[in-house]
């Protein structure tokens, strides 16, 4: 890009509109599946742009990756299989795999130009993630990934589904209803733990409480949890569901304990914020919020 030249990023979500300054264009193409674009951004940094959404920053990828990640592996007493669901960046198999625990991290994306690009544009984000031995980096649907799975009688402590908002397309919403969740618990030990980003539940409350509901629905416990990511310019949703374990029904204690024993280093997550997290929810819309 030339000196003189002037790119502007708008992201929209809902409502909302976000106007981005962009030094430079690293690289673009075109994918079988979506538009793909590493690009630097003024304050953000290297970025990774997808269909014109920002996915992560250098800036503040961390706090995204660790919010979505950390809390369902420190919730479960023993993660030792571990499964992913998109996440082509790499960096939440990054973190999964910083938990000593872990004996098998599954990471399945259907689109390999996404990991490609990643690998080459990106090795601050994944870090050597796809080449650990535990990891297992797969092409494919990840539903259709589960359904192999469970034929084969394979199960999963903590699953994490890192895809695209539930609200980004008809194809996405049905990735979070009460059918795909089913499909999910089906690959689960029996106190596994599933994750799933949610996107933002103040600006998308209607789609965001079929999700929640949805979940509820299938397991016992489910929880909203969020966080602030500077570059999406929203509260991020999470939600985190299993049959044998609350959310709410572990302490910040036992969270940095766990992480401790585990050789866990964060940047941002630890126990305090996690409790912080799911508290700072329950401040938002009750409609989309409920006891269990």
């Amino acid at each position: 890009m030339a000196q003189h030249d002037v790119l502007l990023l708008y992201q929209y979500s809902g409502p909302l509109a976000t106007l981005y300054y962009v030094e430079d264009i690293l690289y673009q193409t075109r994918s079988k599946f979506q538009r793909i674009i590493i690009a630097k951004l003024k304050y953000f940094g290297k970025s990774l742009i997808l269909d014109d959404l920002i996915q992560s920053t250098e800036l503040d990828e961390y706090i995204y990756h660790e919010s979505l990640v950390h809390p369902a592996m420190t919730l479960h007493p023993d993660p030792r299989r571990v499964l992913i669901l998109g996440g082509g960046e790499g960096a939440t198999l990054r973190e999964v795999l910083r938990h000593n625990t872990v004996e098998r991290a599954v990471m399945v994306d259907i689109d390999e130009e996404v990991i490609n690009v990643s690998k080459k544009y990106l090795p601050e984000w994944h870090q050597g993630a796809f080449n650990d031995k535990r990891s297992e980096v797969l092409i494919m649907d990840g539903f259709e990934y589960i359904k192999q799975a469970i034929s084969r009688g394979e199960e999963f402590d903590v699953i994490i589904m890192d895809l695209t908002d539930p609200y980004g397309s008809e194809i996405a919403a049905h990735l979070y209803n009460v059918d795909a969740f089913k499909l999910i618990k089906n690959a689960l030990s029996p106190n596994g733990v599933l994750v799933t980003q949610a996107g933002c539940s103040s600006l998308f409350p209607r789609e965001f409480k079929e999700v929640y509901e949805a979940a509820r629905s299938v397991f016992r416990y489910a929880r909203e949890y969020v966080t602030w990511i500077p570059s999406f310019a929203y509260m991020n949703s999470f939600i985190i569901a299993s049959d044998a374990h609350d959310a709410m029904g572990v302490s910040a204690e036992t969270i940095d304990r766990r992480l401790s024993e585990r050789g866990v280093k964060t940047r941002y997550f630890n126990g305090k914020r996690y409790l912080a997290m799911l508290w700072l929810s329950m401040l938002e819309d009750k409609s989309v919020k409920g006891k269990n």
